[in-house]
């Protein structure tokens, strides 16, 4: 559906200059998330991010980037809008999750002029900025974003046939590094996809309507896919003779 897809980002991209240009409030900031993530795994093109970008520069208006999800080297780099190629880089990005800290870092141009203006009980103390340094070095130290990188090419390369094998089961196989999903026909095949896969052992979710999403720990490795793809096939083998028998 690229074409689809292209005319839709246009349309926003143009609906969003039209709201900055005249809303009759001055708009200060547009918040992003690289993937929707809650609302059912919905991604953007890097083409996308770069109009966002271009226009809110043009029109004066930050840019803040949420990563609570992506960061952290889920998507296969550290942080997902690296992935945009950006003319210039977003006025600030939040944070949480993995980082075991919630907070936030900006340019220099929003650095405020007393201390304090950006600061609250739970963000930026001592003891979470230590566990945060901790992790990112652990994340950088140990190489884990290339392994995301290579253990979600493999699944990603193991997904697509499934969606093809059982395409009445698993559609519009999507994402970047292991932050991956697939979507069902119907949420009531969802949540049966998922109890079965519970009683196999695979804690998955949902998210959206009709999505099911991946968020293993960045540590996941080829032989870990291989133990889940199995279950995985066996659970959809199921499902397929039930709700599809041959004659």
């Amino acid at each position: 559906h690229a074409g689809e897809n292209a005319q839709e980002e246009k349309r926003c991209v143009e609906a969003l200059e039209r709201i900055l240009r005249t809303h009759p409030v001055p708009v200060a900031a547009v918040i992003v998330e690289p993937v929707q993530s809650e609302g059912g795994d919905r991604h953007a093109s890097a083409e996308f991010f770069r109009a966002v970008r271009s226009v809110t520069s043009e029109c004066g208006v930050l840019m803040i980037v949420d990563e609570v999800q992506t960061g952290c080297g889920a998507t296969g780099s550290f942080w997902a809008h690296e992935q945009w190629g950006l003319q210039a880089p977003p006025d600030m990005v939040t944070f949480s999750k993995k980082m075991q800290a919630a907070g936030f870092y900006h340019t220099r141009a929003l650095v405020p002029d007393q201390a304090y203006r950006n600061f609250n009980t739970w963000l930026g103390d001592p003891p979470r900025a230590l566990i945060a340094r901790a992790i990112v070095d652990e994340v950088l130290g140990q190489g884990l974003v290339a392994q995301v990188r290579a253990t979600g090419a493999y699944l990603l390369s193991h997904l697509q046939p499934l969606a093809i094998r059982y395409h009445r089961l698993v559609q519009n196989v999507r994402g970047a590094g292991t932050f991956l999903a697939f979507d069902c026909p119907t949420a009531e095949l969802r949540a049966e996809l998922l109890h079965l896969l519970r009683q196999e052992g695979v804690n998955m979710g949902g998210s959206g309507e009709l999505a099911v999403r991946f968020r293993p720990m960045l540590t996941l490795a080829k032989p870990h896919v291989n133990v889940f793809l199995t279950r995985l096939e066996s659970v959809l083998n199921k499902m397929d003779q039930k709700h599809w028998p041959r004659a």
